[in-house]
């Protein structure tokens, strides 16, 4: 697997898959092991904070008008 010049690296999607791993919406860590070896966990979040637009691409329909969807985008 590359590393990329600003250290990035492509989680696999079965990886991210059976860890339950979203994007924007996981945070990830880095552990290290008293061998020294590094393992990549999913980080455990208290403050659960979802944004409204994120709630909102959920509930739109086909059968909304623009006026419905933007005020569904609004709050």
């Amino acid at each position: 697997m590359r590393v990329t010049s600003k250290g990035q690296v492509t989680i696999p999607r079965d990886v991210r898959e059976s860890m339950g791993i979203h994007p924007a919406e996981t945070e990830v860590e880095f552990l290290q092991d008293e061998n020294g070896r590094w393992y990549l966990a999913k980080a455990k979040t208290t403050n659960k904070t979802t944004s409204r637009f994120r709630t909102a691409h959920k509930t739109g329909k086909l059968t909304m008008s623009t006026d419905d969807i933007m005020a569904l985008t609004r709050g």
